[in-house]
């Protein structure tokens, strides 16, 4: 059985060395510009380079993330990144934007890429279509329980990563647009302010009063004793989160997990105490989601921190011994050689000190002073000694120069970068669109309670939930998509299966795809792309079409000027595009309930309130397995017909009444303001 890896966070040249002298199996850091932690100490093309050759002459894989959304005028940008880092010859790209995993089949099909946690796969059937997009590896969610990684593991055919231990973001991963959408720092663009660290309290509050408690925070992830499982089951990867933090918590995490990995001991309060909120939580891999999962760091966590950094420093000052080398010394009248091999390069040292000859037998001396390599990253295996007409005494000082020397060049040789080959890739321009003559209006229901019974009028689909698909009338079925689950916890991805094999003859116009599972769920049938697919640039829209997508609802993140550079087309016709125009933005999707902070599910309705420091109150509701936290300004973009270049917009309903639905739908028709407080969303402003 492999051993697991242990998957180290670099975000800086220390903490780069903490990572690997302290013994990790790779690492992962960002290439700058297009990673999920913009505020990092990020690598450019030379520093990138510099890093491989380090880790690389250490047997260390680097893996690189590009793992953000890109907008259409970053293309070009993105296009040099990927260059770059075939250029050092890294190891994997992690990457969540299909535009990127696009441009590096084109450009280095070789390089080797791994489907970011912010892609959402947290099924099977996710798995399976990274494996037939090309992908080598899948960073699967951190809300899965164990029997859901063996379960994805043991039948997808690609490498599986776990995270092991590091921050819980409260929200499924790249599902969360709340700091995009309450400060304009997209959490998909690398920049996420943290919102959910922020008091957000569950108790019922009188209006006007802010919430105190913090509802919404996850104390960190930490199954180091559940490493052996991972392994058991085939997990490829054990992935510590934090290239925010510092080396000594990188060197922690790295000590603990190698520690786990073997089945040792390790110190659980030096963990803790290099940085933790108040403790850990293991729920989502036990599968124990409760309230217990919730928590902050304090001020006596930090203190902890401030009194442990001296003992954690000595986990990371010596270069660790781990490379593996094969030597062999010969002696002879005239001299010394010394061949060093790590199985694939070999150096040569040649000494001058004219040899002795020697009263007794030196090989046992000899082989001593050799295997000396601490210091080094290598580690004497074998010593071949031969003598030419010894025995012969060659001074310890002599020795060790020789070793040095030779250790040194074989250093210099495992440093040689391996560039991956690339193609000569010319990016098609930008296209540019004007506005369709005729843009249309779909309606999203949440429950056909809510549709109003004129919503046909004017209207090009209507779009429920695939659940709701018993609820909808024959005659209206051939303008309704179902909508799927953005996420598909447990056994809700073979329920899914199960409903769209019942409802793909009923005459039904389509399904409303959120999620990579979609496409290979519905492969074959016709299929509209939402929201929770990020699409950002035209190049990941036209993945997208390719892959068999009728028409596609762009992120709400998107800024006008890039909306308007997102025009797909299939066998030469315009794929249809779409924006929200009016609706309670979905902030967050998450697995874990803040409602839990006050009472189980068994004196709860499903709905529920989340009061934070300014009294502004947000509703949260369940369903599904996950909870949905919704902004409670709706979007509305109803009589700006206008302003975006779309052929469609979405009138998107969660919270409404059947009342309410109809009166927003008439003032989108007649392109009449809205009474009452809303937004524009980030259509004019757009996020870092």
């Amino acid at each position: 059985m492999s051993k697991i890896e242990i998957l180290a966070p670099v975000g800086s040249e220390e903490m780069l060395r903490a990572a690997v002298f302290s013994g990790a199996d790779a690492v992962y850091l960002g290439f700058s510009g297009f990673n999920a932690r913009t505020g990092a100490g990020n690598f450019d093309a030379d520093s990138l380079k510099e890093a491989v050759r380090f880790c690389h002459a250490r047997g260390v894989a680097v893996h690189v993330a590009l793992n953000t959304t890109v907008y259409g005028g970053e293309l070009a940008g993105l296009a040099d990144a990927v260059r770059a880092v075939a250029a050092s010859g890294a190891d994997a790209v992690i990457c969540q934007d299909l535009a990127v995993a696009k441009l590096i089949g084109d450009i280095a099909p070789q390089l080797p890429r791994h489907g970011s946690t912010q892609m959402s796969v947290h099924t099977l059937q996710g798995a399976l279509e990274l494996k037939e997009l090309g992908f080598a590896r899948v960073v699967l969610a951190r809300e899965l329980s164990l029997p859901e990684v063996e379960h994805i593991t043991k039948h997808c055919g690609i490498e599986t990563e776990c995270f092991v231990h590091g921050a819980l973001c409260m929200c499924v991963s790249g599902q969360c647009y709340m700091s995009a959408f309450l400060g304009g720092r997209s959490g998909n663009r690398g920049s996420c302010a943290g919102p959910c660290r922020l008091p957000f309290e569950a108790n019922a509050l009188p209006e006007g009063k802010p919430g105190r408690l913090h509802h919404l925070s996850l104390k960190d992830n930490s199954v180091i004793d559940k490493l052996d499982k991972l392994q058991a089951i085939g997990v490829a990867s054990a992935k510590i989160e934090g290239r925010l933090r510092t080396p000594e918590y990188v060197a922690a995490a790295v000590s603990a997990c190698l520690a786990g990995r073997e089945g040792r001991a390790y110190d659980r309060d030096l963990l803790k105490n290099a940085f933790s909120r108040s403790g850990f939580t293991s729920g989502y891999l036990d599968g124990k989601i409760d309230g217990t999962m919730f928590g902050v760091r304090s001020e006596a966590d930090a203190e902890l921190t401030k009194k442990t950094l001296p003992a954690l420093r000595e986990l990371y000052r010596r270069e660790r011994s781990r490379v593996p080398v094969e030597m062999k010394i010969e002696i002879e009248e005239g001299g010394e050689k010394l061949t060093v091999t790590d199985g694939t390069n070999k150096a040569f040292a040649y000494g001058d000190a004219e040899p002795q000859p020697a009263r007794t037998d030196p090989t046992e001396s000899l082989s001593r002073s050799l295997s000396k390599t601490g210091g080094t990253p290598f580690s004497a295996e074998k010593i071949d000694v031969e003598m030419d007409g010894g025995p012969w005494f060659v001074p310890g000082s002599a020795i060790n120069e020789l070793r040095r020397e030779a250790l040194d060049a074989l250093l210099k040789k495992r440093e040689t970068l391996r560039p991956w080959p690339v193609n000569e890739v010319e990016l098609p321009s930008l296209p540019l669109r004007t506005l369709p003559p005729h843009r249309t209006l779909r309606a999203r229901f949440e429950r056909w309670e809510q549709v109003p019974e004129q919503a046909l009028s004017g209207v090009e689909y209507l779009i429920l939930p695939i659940a709701q698909a018993d609820r909808v009338p024959r005659e209206w079925r051939e303008k309704t998509l179902l909508e799927l689950p953005r996420v598909m916890f447990g056994a809700l991805e073979e329920d899914t299966a199960r409903r769209i094999a019942a409802t793909q003859d009923a005459g039904f116009a389509g399904y409303e795809v959120s999620n990579i599972a979609h496409l290979r769920l519905c492969r074959g049938l016709p299929m509209t792309g939402g929201f929770g697919l990020n699409v950002t640039n035209n190049l990941a829209a036209q993945y997208y079409a390719d892959l068999g997508l009728r028409s596609v609802l762009i992120l709400p993140e998107v800024k006008d000027s890039d909306i308007s550079t997102i025009a797909p087309t299939h066998e030469g016709r315009p794929v249809p595009t779409g924006v929200i125009t009016y609706g309670h933005m979905p902030l967050m999707v998450t697995r874990a309930c803040p409602l839990q902070n006050i009472h189980d599910c068994a004196h709860c309705d499903k709905t529920g309130l989340l009061t934070d420091r300014k009294a502004k109150k947000f509703p949260v509701r369940c369903g599904l397995g996950v909870r949905t936290i919704y902004n409670p300004v709706p979007i509305y973009m109803g009589d700006k017909p206008g302003a975006l270049t779309v052929d469609y917009g979405v009138a998107y309903f969660t919270l409404e009444s059947r009342e309410e639905a109809a009166a927003i739908l008439d003032s989108i028709r007649q392109h009449a303001p809205f009474e009452g407080e809303f937004t524009r969303g980030l259509y004019f402003k757009g996020t870092n």
